[in-house]
C-alpha cells in the first residue's frame, strides 16, 4: 500500500520529523500563549498550505477560526478532514465562508465581527506557468498584488494583532512574474507595518501540493499516463506539514516585518526527474526513457496490458521563468541564523517608499484598463519597480508540455 507521507519522507524531504518540531517544541509556551483565546481569519484556508497552517495552530486553541476560500468544494473536504482527524479539535465558532477576499461579501463578514486577531493570507498565484498571456498575467497580479492591497487597507478599520501572507523562494532575485509578484506583496505588506505587524515566509515547494508537478505524477499514474518533468531544475522541498509549521513560526514568533525561511542547504536540493522516478519504483515500475511528449504517449498504451515499463519524458527546461535553482537570501538582505534551530529570518526590512508603491499600482492600473496591453509592458513595469528582475522569456509556456 502507498502512503504518500512516508513516501515524502523517505524520498523527498528525507527526514523522518518535521525539521521545525525543535522549534515548535522550545517556543510551545510563547505560541499557546499568543494564540489561545484569539480569533483567527485564515485566507485561502483550503489550499495545501493554509490548510496545513490551520493544523499546526488549532493545537494551541484558538477561540474562534473562520476560513474563506473560493473553492467551495475544497472547503467542503477541508471540514470534513479536520472533523474525521484524531486529536484535531476545533473551536465552537468554526466558520468556512466560500468567498473572494476582494468582494462586497467579505468586507461585510469581516466587519460584522469587528476583524480578527490573527489573519493569515494563503490566497495566491503560485504557478510560474501563470504568466501565460496578459489576461493570466492580470488575474495573477490582481490576486497577489492588487486586491492584497484591498485586504490590508481593509484591515486598518479593524488593525489585527498580527498579519502574515505567504511569500516564495521565488521572491529572491525573481526571474519569471509570480515570483516578483511576490516580492512586491512583501513591500506591499511591509509598507502597512506602522499599522500592524506583518509577517512573511519564503520557503521551498511543498512537496505533492494540490497543483504542483509531483501530485501531477500521481494522477498521471493513476490514469496510466505517462511522466513527463524538467531533469535540470533543481528545488528545496518541505513536507505539507512542514509548510503550516514555518507560517505558523513566522505568524506568531516573527517580528514586524521579518521575513522566515528554512536552513537548508544546496545538497538538500532535489530535481522532479528524480522525485518521478522514486515514484514509479515505489509503485512498481521501471523507467522507460521516451524522447518526446508523442513517443511516451503512444508507449504507455502498453500499460494497460499490464507493461511495468513506465514511459517517461524527462527534458532540459525550456519555458519562461524557470530558474535552475533557488535561493531564500540576496546579497543586499541580512539574515539571522541564530535565533532558531530550523530557520533563518531576514531582519532589517526597513517601510519600503510609499511613493514607489503608489506609483506602481497607477502605472498597472492604467496598463489593464487600456484595450491592449502587453506582457512586455507589464514586465518593464515591474522591471521599473524591481530594478533586479531579471526575466527569463524563451516564448514558451509550461502549458504547452505534459
Amino acid at each position: 500500500m502507498f502512503f504518500l507521507d512516508q513516501f515524502i519522507a523517505q524520498h523527498v524531504t528525507k527526514r523522518s520529523a518535521s525539521m521545525f518540531l525543535p522549534d515548535l517544541q522550545a517556543n510551545r509556551d510563547t505560541l499557546l500563549e499568543r494564540v489561545e483565546g484569539r480569533s483567527v481569519l485564515v485566507i485561502g484556508g483550503a489550499g495545501s498550505i493554509g490548510s496545513s497552517f490551520i493544523k499546526a495552530i488549532l493545537p494551541y486553541h484558538p477561540a474562534s477560526l473562520v476560513v474563506v476560500d473560493l473553492n467551495e468544494n475544497a472547503l467542503a473536504e477541508l471540514t470534513r478532514d479536520l472533523r474525521s482527524s484524531s486529536g484535531v479539535s476545533l473551536p465552537g465558532d468554526y466558520v468556512p465562508y466560500p468567498m473572494d477576499f476582494a468582494s462586497p461579501v467579505f468586507r461585510k463578514m469581516f466587519l460584522s465581527r469587528g476583524g480578527f486577531d490573527i489573519v493569515g493570507n494563503f490566497s495566491a498565484h503560485k504557478h510560474v506557468r501563470s504568466e501565460k498571456d496578459i489576461f493570466s498575467i492580470e488575474a495573477l497580479l490582481q490576486n497577489n498584488v492588487l486586491h492584497a492591497r484591498t485586504l490590508l487597507d481593509l484591515l486598518t478599520e479593524h488593525p489585527p494583532e498580527v498579519y502574515f501572507c505567504v511569500s516564495t523562494d521565488k521572491a529572491a532575485n525573481p526571474v519569471n512574474i509570480m515570483g516578483a509578484s511576490k516580492r512586491i506583496m512583501e513591500d506591499v505588506i511591509f509598507s502597512y507595518s506602522e499599522r500592524f505587524p506583518v509577517k512573511t515566509a519564503r520557503f521551498a515547494n511543498v512537496a505533492f501540493s494540490n497543483g504542483s508537478l509531483p501530485a501531477g505524477f500521481l494522477a498521471r499514474i493513476a490514469k496510466l499516463q505517462p511522466l513527463s518533468a524538467p531533469s535540470d531544475v533543481r528545488r528545496y522541498f518541505v513536507s505539507p506539514e512542514e509548510s503550516g509549521q514555518i507560517c505558523l513560526l513566522s505568524c506568531i514568533l516573527g517580528e514586524n516585518r521579518a521575513i522566515f525561511f528554512p536552513k537548508l542547504d544546496q545538497a538538500q536540493m532535489m530535481t522532479f526527474d528524480a522525485i518521478g522516478t522514486e515514484l514509479l519504483k515505489v509503485h512498481g515500475y521501471e523507467v522507460l526513457a521516451c524522447s518526446s511528449d508523442a513517443e511516451a504517449i503512444e508507449k504507455a498504451k502498453d500499460l494497460k496490458n499490464g507493461s511495468k515499463l513506465y514511459p517517461v519524458h524527462y527534458s532540459v527546461s525550456d519555458t519562461s521563468g524557470e530558474k535552475a535553482f533557488e535561493e531564500f537570501v540576496t546579497e543586499n538582505e541580512t539574515a539571522d541564523l541564530h535565533r532558531f534551530r530550523s530557520l533563518g529570518v531576514i531582519t532589517g526590512k526597513g517601510i519600503p517608499d510609499q511613493g514607489a508603491i503608489t506609483a506602481l499600482f497607477r502605472e498597472l492600473h492604467a496598463a489593464f484598463t487600456q484595450t491592449v496591453t502587453t506582457k512586455e509592458e507589464i514586465v518593464a513595469i515591474m522591471q521599473t519597480y524591481l530594478p533586479n528582475f531579471n526575466h527569463i522569456e524563451t516564448g514558451k509556456s509550461l502549458d504547452s508540455k505534459m
